[in-house]
Order: C-alpha cells, then structure tokens, then sequence
C-alpha cells in the first residue's frame, strides 16, 4: 500500500471530479492521503475531506505565504482545528524567501515560531515547507527543539549536507515527483545517501506532476512512478520501497 503523506485535494483543481478521484484511490493501492493545510479556508475544507473519507488525514498549519492572514485571534481556529483527533500533524508551517508576495522574513519567522509551540503543545509533528530558507529552518527548528517535536520536510529539496543536519534532528525527508526529473542529480544523491527508514511519499498533489505527467495536474495516482525512482537509485523492489514508505509514514504520523 501507498501513504500519500501531502497532498492539497481541497483545491480547485479537484473541483470537478474530487470524488470520483478520491473513490478510485483503494482500487489504486493508495492506502492513506494526509491532506495539509496552507491557508484559513483549507482549515475547514481539510476538515470535511477528513470526515468524508475514512483514509484520508489532515495537517493544521499556515504556509508561510498565508501567514499575513494570521492574528492571535485566527491563530485560534488553527488551534482548534489541529486538535481535531484525524489532524495528525501541524502544517504545513515554515519559511519561504522565494516567492516575492510572501510577508516579510519576520512575520515568516514569528508564525513559525508560534506553530512550532502549538506543534509540541498537542504532541504532534510538524510538516515543514522551506524554499531557499535552508538555514533560517534549521537554525529555527533547532532553536525550538524541533528534534522532540518531529516531522518531516516536505518537497525536500537541498543538498546532502543539508540533508544530514535535519536527519540529525530526527526529520523525516518528503520524496515526490522532482526525484523524475532530468535535473534531479542533487535530490538522487540524497535518496541514495538518507537512510530508508526516513522515506516517506508525497505528491504535494496538484503540484509537481512526475515524468512523464510534469505540467499536469498531479494525483496520488502517480506515486507508483516516485517509488520507481526511489527503487532504482536504491537497488531495492518497488514492494520493499512501498512498505517501507508505508510504515514510515506511520511512524512519522503516529498511527498505529
């Protein structure tokens, strides 16, 4: 079975055929989704997928290119919503100095912060969005203590090195469709290099479609072809990498 542990079925883009996707998913091999949370509204959209579909999860957490939307009184309704018992992660939370429209690197920096605390306040781990802000992260994540606090970093997408330092803090590293592409070298390295046992799929679905679908809308359907490149680079089955995958998603969710 496969744990599509990101993805975002609340967009738009599934407007048109969300159930009927969302129903293929078991037939498909795709065991469990963990929808995450980039903005106020998906909080609530998050929740009713969640109550709609037995396997799929939630994350409650403010990107950091929403976190101008947030105050101490909508900081609340994260709260609230990342207590829910199906909401097993706080996310997705972090910085980015990549996207010009993002608040200022303070404001990132403060909500970060603060969703780090709610993070170890429930007892639950944090889905960490960082784009070009590799040091800002770590050094943040390691001023929090975040190696109690426990995640993984979505889309990883930086070098070896960088690799090894949230390794050592415990994190987990997202693998999803980048691994296909034709300039992935530095992200290939990195699979080979990272333990197994710190793995987990992700689609970030409707982004980041792999090859042969890049420009496309993006599904858990198309992990098969990530656990292929996983399998490769590895000299592993694609079974043993799904398993793996598997079982580490749970750990990293804390499903039993």
């Amino acid at each position: 079975m496969i744990f599509d542990t990101h993805a975002h079925y609340d967009d738009p883009a599934f407007d048109g055929d969300r159930d009927a996707l969302l129903r293929s998913f078991p037939a498909a091999g795709i065991g469990h989704v963990t929808n995450v949370c980039c903005t106020l509204r998906s909080l609530k959209t998050t929740r009713e997928l969640t109550e709609a579909w037995d396997f799929l999860y939630g994350a409650a957490g403010i990107h950091p290119e929403s976190v101008g939307e947030l105050s101490e009184e909508t900081f609340s309704r994260v709260r609230e919503t990342a207590r829910l018992p199906k909401f097993v992660a706080v996310g997705e939370i972090g910085l980015d100095y990549y996207e010009k429209e993002a608040p200022d690197r303070e404001t990132q920096k403060k909500w970060f912060r603060r969703q780090l605390d709610l993070a170890r306040e429930l007892g639950k781990p944090v889905v960490i969005h960082s784009r070009e802000a590799a040091k800002d992260t770590l050094d943040i994540l390691r001023e929090a203590r975040g190696g109690e606090i426990g995640g993984v970093i979505h889309c990883f997408s930086y070098s070896r090195e960088m690799a090894r330092e949230y390794l050592g803090l415990g994190f987990f590293l997202g693998i999803g469709g980048v691994s296909t592409y034709k300039n992935a070298r530095r992200l290939l390295e990195v699979i080979r290099y990272a333990p197994m046992d710190r793995l987990v799929l992700e689609t970030d679905s409707p982004y980041l479609a792999p090859e042969p679908h890049r420009g496309t809308r993006n599904s858990s359907l198309n992990l098969p072809l990530v656990v292929r490149a996983i399998a490769e680079n590895r000299g592993m089955g694609a079974e043993e990498v799904e398993q793996q995958t598997w079982e580490n998603a749970r750990r990293l969710y804390r499903i039993s």
